[in-house]
């Protein structure tokens, strides 16, 4: 073949060059302009003063204090749901699960089809949608990946935290969890994601801890819960650091917290507040837990929100961070403005909570209204007010002196329970949506 002439070939780099460069600038735009990536933590039976970075002065939680100091620390931050389903049907619907029904455990209640979870929501924006852990939502066949999920770690054989993998070897499960997240950011890190960490950790039969986490408590003797503790704080740093592998720290949003309070038997600690799982279920620790939210150069960094909120503001919060419109039938709002400052004050003016299921354990009924500093609890057939700023640990009944306040909050209360349509019996449901069985991941089209 006869070369080009030499005016020919200068052209054709010409053009190659231009192209290179609108290729290369197309590309830097399409970085700049990328949405962010999305990742919720959320830790089971976390209690408010377990971290570091919320008073704990014995579990050294480095990683989740970086997030702490990186972002927003959310000190009046609730679950409206508790315990562990209802919870994560309220998080990954963004609204109060009453209001389809749950209004105690019902595990195996279906969530409404015609409600985008916050996956199948994720992933109509064009998301890769992941989960990793506990799943605990829907019905039979309402599993994570019928329900959103892209890629779902898949829950390897074994007990709860003493698990094997595909070789037999054993593994901690809390160190697989962490393994699977860093693996999903890896894969993952060319595109908008959406990942979803729910581990078992730190739910009660936490006795399997291996020691060198026990060690790592100051003066090597740890709790088996403390160095669990200590377990989830480096399975979060795995997360952190592929993000900062990728260069995507200033490109993720990360907004972690608990299912519900405190594991008070296993060594949880709900300070400065009482309360938590198992038999004291009615005090102020079982709703109330430690939040981060994190997003590196949009959400001001080491900041403090007293704001009150909640777990059911997470969807919102995510939609509004990706530039659309969250769903009708949400409860929840926008955190942004609250974090950077723009907006002051409570996010809710009331939260309820409406757990009045006569066929769940008597322990998870739970009647109460928060307003400002005031928790309004029934108890029997008693009302009891209590003043958390002056009186966090609820010792000093203020019903009586405070009588039109107990009217108006129980004013309000009712109107919201008037809301709802009727519950659905926790007895007459079972099982429930499963994370698939095995080794690796489930990928697929998430439906």
């Amino acid at each position: 073949m006869s070369s080009l002439p030499r005016s020919c070939f200068h052209a054709v780099l010409a053009v190659l060059f231009v192209a290179s460069f609108f290729a290369e600038n197309c590309l830097s735009e399409e970085l700049l302009d990328r949405k962010p990536n999305v990742v919720i933590l959320f830790i089971d039976d976390l209690g408010f003063g377990d971290l570091a970075c919320f008073g704990n002065k014995r579990i050294p939680t480095p990683h989740i204090d970086s997030l702490a100091a990186s972002g927003v620390k959310c000190t009046m931050s609730y679950i409206t749901n508790p315990p562990c389903s209802p919870s994560r049907c309220s998080l990954m619907t963004g609204m109060y699960a009453q209001r389809f029904g749950k209004s105690g455990m019902a595990r195996g209640l279906p969530i409404p089809e015609n409600h985008p979870t916050m996956a199948e929501f994720m992933q109509d924006a064009g998301y890769v949608t992941g989960q990793v852990g506990k799943w605990d939502i829907g019905s039979v066949g309402q599993g994570p990946h019928q329900r959103g999920f892209m890629e779902v770690a898949r829950n390897a054989p074994g007990n709860q935290y003493q698990r094997e993998r595909e070789d037999g070897s054993p593994v901690y499960l809390t160190d697989l969890d962490g393994d699977y997240m860093a693996e999903f950011v890896d894969r993952n890190a060319e595109h908008p994601f959406f990942l979803y960490f729910s581990p078992f950790a730190v739910h009660s039969k936490v006795a399997p801890t291996p020691q060198h986490y026990r060690d790592r408590i100051p003066g090597g003797k740890g709790t088996a819960y403390e160095g669990a503790l200590v377990a989830v704080d480096d399975a979060v740093g795995k997360l952190l650091a592929m993000l900062k592998k990728h260069e995507l720290t200033e490109k993720t949003l990360i907004l972690f917290t608990g299912d519900n309070g405190a594991n008070i038997q296993e060594g949880g600690s709900s300070l400065p507040y009482r309360g938590g799982k198992g038999p004291y279920t009615q005090l102020e620790g079982w709703v109330h837990t430690p939040t981060i939210i994190t997003w590196p150069g949009t959400v001001p960094a080491g900041k403090r929100f007293a704001g009150m909120m909640g777990t059911i503001d997470f969807y919102a919060t995510m939609a509004a961070a990706t530039g659309r419109t969250v769903p009708e039938a949400c409860d929840g709002k926008d955190l942004l403005p609250y974090l950077k400052g723009e907006k002051t004050g409570d996010v809710h003016e009331y939260l309820f909570w409406h757990n009045a299921d006569p066929t769940d354990a008597p322990r998870r009924n739970l009647y109460a209204v928060r307003w400002q500093d005031w928790r309004l609890i029934k108890q029997g057939n008693t009302w009891r007010l209590f003043d958390l700023k002056r009186d966090p640990k609820e010792l000093n009944d203020q019903a009586a002196n405070q009588a039109q306040l107990v009217t108006t909050m129980r004013e309000r209360y009712d109107l919201f329970v008037a809301s709802l349509p009727p519950l659905k019996p926790s007895a007459d449901y079972k099982g429930g949506g499963q994370v698939p069985k095995g080794w690796g991941w489930e990928i697929g089209d998430g439906n």
